[in-house]
């Protein structure tokens, strides 16, 4: 008997004219040292200057988007990739504009520009702003849009137009993409939170196949579709599946699921701080391992907040080996932590894979003692940090002990109905795209 079962009781270019004539130069922030006792700091500060999402979208897919609804790009900051020079990054949006209106007892998902197409992004930080290079959009087989709204009834939220009156029809095409790495090849990896799903990409951006887990049944997708992945994923939280993906040395990925599942039960999941990593092989087409991971206590995290909910995982990195960055955060603070990911905590195919009770979502401090959780070392708390701003989604590493951050600005939209003015005009947050540089006082790598 296995040991571990007896442990639990198409490619377009902005013209450099385009560039320039979007581009505002901002002022490039030299932090002073950060508060709290951290030697961590700011070094320098840019930010991505107001460009129509009209424009943006139509830009590489002709007449997709004909009401942007003063919605500007933004949203670009679910991850972060170096690309080949030093201060270029490739990134990516999420699913698009989108928040949430109570009507009585329901909260609907609403998606202002239901036309706009996730895309991958790759920006350059010059000073104080932060350029836009060149924008891939995701296609089908066929080379259609893939769109951001969600793919099944009864399995995600329903999507509703900008002020949740009127229902949209689903997707199954759709991605809510979040994690990203380039491969040697040139082409992609994107974590989805929908499925949740591993996706690969091809240079130009076209879904060469979405890896899913077993028994999801979606059908009607254009593209290839594999179920892949272990079926305890089918339990993701809504919106909380894989946020993070980071490419080892060896060529294998790793993905991070952002919340704990919902296992056995919803309220097991909202109160867990017990989440989950996989390690899938490109070369096998297949999910190697899995390790359990155990955030701290959500006020350590976020001094003062008591929902242990709140608690996300959205950015992993590799650093060398087997070693790898994981952030814990909330919408306000982050917290970066060095994990090994040593064959000893592997539980694929365990007893933890299944709904029997305990399970892994529901052990406790005094019980995960005895699990095979990941041990971690904080890297910094971001939280003492000056001039980070919150709700960091992108991580990247620049030489030996500089991190690189990016936020996401949800395009400037507030859930309710005050996100819209009565002419159905956004009324922008004034939340920016910002990336900023924080020199560490030891190095990670």
């Amino acid at each position: 008997m296995n040991p571990r079962l007896l442990r639990r009781p198409a490619v377009v270019v902005l013209p450099l004219s385009t560039v320039l004539a979007l581009s505002v130069v901002m002022g490039t922030a030299e932090a002073e040292p950060a508060r709290h006792g951290s030697a961590a700091r700011v070094v320098s500060t840019s930010t991505l200057p107001d460009i129509p999402l009209a424009d943006f979208s139509n830009g590489l897919l002709p007449g997709s988007v004909d009401d942007d609804r003063d919605v500007n790009l933004g949203g670009i900051g679910s991850d972060l990739y170096p690309a080949e020079r030093r201060g270029e990054y490739w990134t990516v949006t999420d699913r698009g504009p989108n928040g949430q209106i109570a009507v009585g007892k329901d909260k609907r998902r609403t998606f202002p520009v239901p036309g706009f197409d996730p895309a991958i992004v790759k920006v350059r930080a010059v000073g104080g702003r932060i350029q836009v290079l060149k924008s891939i959009p995701l296609i089908t087989a066929s080379g259609a849009p893939v769109t951001g709204l969600p793919n099944q009834p009864g399995r995600d939220e329903a999507p509703y137009n900008y002020n949740a009156t009127t229902p949209l029809p689903y997707n199954a095409n759709g991605l809510d993409t979040e994690g990203l790495v380039r491969d040697r090849d040139g082409s992609f990896w994107l974590v989805d939170e929908y499925g949740p799903s591993l996706v690969h990409v091809s240079a130009k951006g076209r879904v060469l196949a979405r890896h899913v887990p077993k028994g999801l049944g979606l059908t009607g997708a254009d593209y290839p579709v594999i179920e892949s992945l272990p079926s305890i994923f089918l339990k993701r939280k809504i919106n909380r599946g894989f946020e993070g993906l980071a490419l080892l040395p060896d060529g294998d990925l790793v993905m991070a699921l952002q919340s704990p599942l919902l296992n056995p039960d919803k309220a097991s999941g909202e109160d867990s701080r017990n989440t989950r990593l996989l390690r899938f092989s490109t070369r096998k087409n297949r999910v190697t391992a899995e390790y359990a991971y155990r955030f701290d206590p959500v006020g350590v995290v976020e001094p003062g907040q008591t929902k242990t909910a709140e608690l996300k995982i959205s950015s992993i990195v590799a650093l060398g080996g087997d070693r790898v960055l994981v952030q814990e955060r909330t919408d306000k603070s982050s917290r970066v932590y060095e994990v090994r990911l040593r064959r000893s905590a592997d539980i694929l195919g365990s007893a933890w894979d299944t709904t029997a009770a305990p399970t892994l979502e529901q052990l406790d401090d005094e019980a995960a003692a005895d699990a095979p959780f990941l041990a971690k070392r904080l890297v910094v708390d971001l939280n003492t940090v000056e001039g980070v701003p919150g709700k960091i989604e992108g991580i990247a590493v620049e030489g030996s002990s500089t991190l690189v951050l990016l936020n996401d600005n949800d395009f400037g939209m507030t859930d309710g109905p005050e996100a819209f003015d009565a002419n159905g005009r956004l009324v922008d947050s004034d939340v920016d795209t910002t990336l900023v540089r924080v020199r560490l006082t030891r190095p990670v790598r």
